[in-house]
C-alpha cells in the first residue's frame, strides 16, 4: 500500500488494484471525526494521543479507534515515545492522494489564452 500512487483519476483509467488501494484510504478519510484528527495533527505538525480527545470533542476510546484506523490506511503515523503515541501525517501518502484526485491538465479552461 505505500506505493499509491500515481497518474491522476481524470487522466486515465487506473487498474484495478490501484482502485482498492484508492478506496482504502478514501474510506478511512469518509469520516468527519478522521477527517477532523487529520486536520489537527496536520496543523501541528505532530501530536499526542493524550490531547486529541479534548480537541476533538470525542472520548478517548473513540479517539483511539479512528487514529488506528488512520494508521492502518497509512494517513497517520504512529511513534511510542514512552506512555504517550504520538502522531504525524504522512505527507508522502496524503501527497499520493492529492496526485491521484489531481487535475488533468487537458481538461482545463484554456480560453484564456
Amino acid at each position: 500500500m505505500d506505493d499509491l500512487c500515481c497518474t491522476p483519476i481524470l487522466a486515465a483509467p487506473i487498474s484495478e488494484r490501484e482502485a482498492a488501494e484508492v478506496a482504502i484510504v478514501l474510506k478511512a478519510l469518509a469520516d468527519p471525526i478522521r477527517l477532523r484528527l487529520v486536520s489537527v495533527v496536520a496543523a501541528g505538525g505532530e501530536a499526542c494521543a493524550c490531547d486529541l480527545p479534548a480537541l476533538v470533542g470525542r472520548t478517548q476510546p473513540t479517539v483511539s479507534h479512528h487514529l488506528s484506523q488512520l494508521v492502518k490506511a497509512g494517513i497517520l503515523e504512529r511513534e511510542q515515545r514512552g506512555k504517550w503515541a504520538w502522531f504525524a501525517v504522512n505527507e508522502t501518502r496524503i501527497g499520493h492522494v492529492r496526485t491521484l484526485l489531481g487535475p488533468d491538465d487537458s481538461l482545463r479552461d484554456h480560453s484564456d489564452t
